[in-house]
């Protein structure tokens, strides 16, 4: 049987995210770096196929080409539903991304009405009357607010996408939801009927998620975050099984690689180093400064993989992160950080790193282009929306790799996952 349900990622980490609730659900997934050929299409072996790009904050043009170039590829391998995945914190700017690739993905599919929930309760992220709140506050009230790239300031997600967009923008809101499948079904049709091209939608638990996977069996699109990912396979009669989530066993060095500036990666790597364990801190400053940088954490890193997990990190607090970019430029900062990141996670794995953690979207971009991995095979989850993942080097041997986001994750996860790999 071919695939049926085609994935659009707009990011690395979030791809895996959305991939490890689909497996969780019984689906066997593969996610894919960047867009194949189009002749690849018939080779993949999955239920569901997860297209990873970089789309998140590049220009909206390149981003709608990227996402339609996805999207032929997953029509041309037989993907019977389409599913456009955007961060649980609905990261985006009044230029988008989220609207352009929205309305350019439901233009090429012919669709004239689609559903947008960033939802993800077990991460935290609840909609409720049209507004995304993270944990118990409003996004605007969130880290996100601070994001050095897609600062989030408003929570009201009508709102929010509505200026991305040229269809209008309503709601589908909790009490519709609780009402059931029907409910939402028929607050479609009006919806359509007063000229309404794309409804935000409540959900404040993973039951609105299932009751929403179900009433939108018949859309040819869903964007969502990785939330809405939960209620979906059951619509092809799948149901959790183990099997969709093995992998092959692990082995070789274990190390960290953290290029997020998010909270919840800060208190990921103060409390590495609160444990006292090895760690780089890899400075754009000094990057900048014609230091070789990447070596230097290298040469740190070689003389300490022995003893467990090595963390090479540039991850700062949000004052020091504007600091270093009034400094260097926003984007030069961030460019220096990611090429280095790149290049101390390839030497990493030369040097026999067979285990590798990845901190942040962006990183995760660079690293996976610069171990030329093109293909993963989605694991189990270590935790909520952060699995591990499979990918075969070119040496045969086979690399164990988690791409987080930078906002999930506890405190302890840069040493809990390696206990979950062991």
């Amino acid at each position: 049987m071919g695939i049926r349900l085609g994935c659009i990622a707009d990011d690395f980490t979030g791809a895996t995210d959305l991939g490890n609730n689909l497996v969780r659900a019984g689906m066997r997934v593969v996610q894919l770096i960047d867009v194949p050929p189009l002749g690849a299409a018939g080779q993949v072996d999955a239920d569901a196929v997860v297209i990873a790009l970089k789309s998140r904050t590049v220009p909206a043009a390149d981003a709608v080409e990227a996402s339609l170039r996805a999207l032929a590829w997953l029509r041309s391998a037989g993907a019977e539903q389409i599913y456009f995945k955007y961060c649980s914190t609905f990261d985006s700017t009044p230029a988008g991304n989220i609207g352009p690739v929205t309305e350019a993905l439901m233009d090429a599919l012919g669709a004239d009405f689609t559903i947008a929930t960033p939802a993800f309760p077990d991460n935290g992220r609840t909609v409720f009357k049209g507004h995304l709140f993270v944990g118990d506050v409003l996004l605007s009230e969130s880290g996100m607010r601070h994001h050095p790239l897609t600062p989030m300031t408003d929570p009201n997600l009508v709102s929010v996408l509505g200026a991305q967009t040229t269809r209008p923008v309503g709601l589908i809101d909790h009490v519709v939801v609780a009402g059931g499948v029907e409910a939402i079904r028929a607050r479609i049709d009006e919806l359509r009927e007063e000229g309404f091209g794309i409804a935000i939608v409540d959900a404040v638990s993973n039951d609105d998620l299932l009751t929403l996977g179900a009433a939108v069996q018949g859309l040819r699109l869903v964007t969502a975050g990785s939330g809405l990912a939960i209620g979906l396979p059951a619509n092809w009669g799948l149901t959790p099984s183990r099997a969709a989530e093995q992998l092959p066993p692990a082995g070789g060095y274990r190390a960290v690689v953290s290029g997020s500036v998010s909270d919840a990666t800060n208190h990921q790597v103060q409390e590495f180093l609160r444990g006292g364990r090895p760690a780089f801190n890899v400075d754009p400053v000094r990057i900048a400064a014609g230091e070789d940088v990447a070596a230097q954490a290298l040469t740190f890193a070689e003389s300490h993989l022995a003893e467990g997990p090595v963390l090479v990190y540039s991850t700062e607090a949000p004052d020091t992160v504007r600091a270093v970019q009034g400094r260097l430029g926003a984007a030069e900062a961030g460019e220096l950080v990611e090429r280095t990141l790149a290049r101390v996670a390839r030497g990493l794995v030369d040097r026999g790193v067979r285990r590798l953690v990845v901190a942040g979207g962006e990183t995760s971009g660079a690293v996976v282009q610069a171990l030329g991995i093109t293909e993963l095979r989605i694991g189990p989850q270590i935790e909520t929306g952060v699995p591990w993942c499979a990918a075969a080097l070119p040496d045969g041997d086979t690399l164990h790799i988690t791409l987080k986001s930078g906002n999930f994750g506890s405190p302890d996860f840069f040493t809990a996952a390696f206990e979950e790999a062991s």
